[in-house]
């Protein structure tokens, strides 16, 4: 898997995604919440933040099979899914990740067949990547 390329600004999410947690930047003076990281809030101008907790639930926006894989160590996981996922609570925060059928299964554990725009989803993480399941 590739390693998520990581800056000041988003280094955080990565953190909190390696325990175990979803976490979305937000702005400590308007709440509004915001992804990706950036260090002013498009809202308010703020440069007030703060790491606020979601409940990982959403739905699948949109999503593609690729085929063939893009990068050729993907090859052997292939065919695998990249799934957008909007947030529940924050339906302007959208996702990306792999529909998979369980925590730790591989890229390729869930058929394509099975994936629909609007299904809902639930993450999980493997190795400090947020994943998703069919809720």
């Amino acid at each position: 898997m590739l390693t998520p390329v990581t800056d000041a600004d988003g280094a955080p999410f990565w953190e909190y995604a390696a325990r175990g947690e979803l976490r979305v930047q937000a702005c400590a003076d308007c709440g509004e919440l915001r992804f990706p990281p950036r260090p002013c809030c498009p809202h308010c101008q703020s440069f007030a933040t703060e790491w606020r907790p979601v409940s990982g639930r959403g739905r699948v926006w949109s999503y593609v099979v690729p085929h063939p894989p893009l990068l050729p160590d993907y090859a052997a996981q292939a065919p695998y899914n990249v799934v957008l996922v909007e947030l529940e609570e924050a339906p302007r925060i959208r996702l990306v990740g792999n529909l998979v059928t369980g925590p730790g299964a591989p890229l390729g554990s869930l058929d394509p067949g099975r994936i629909r725009i609007g299904a809902r989803v639930q993450v999980v993480f493997s190795g400090g990547l947020p994943q998703w399941v069919l809720a």
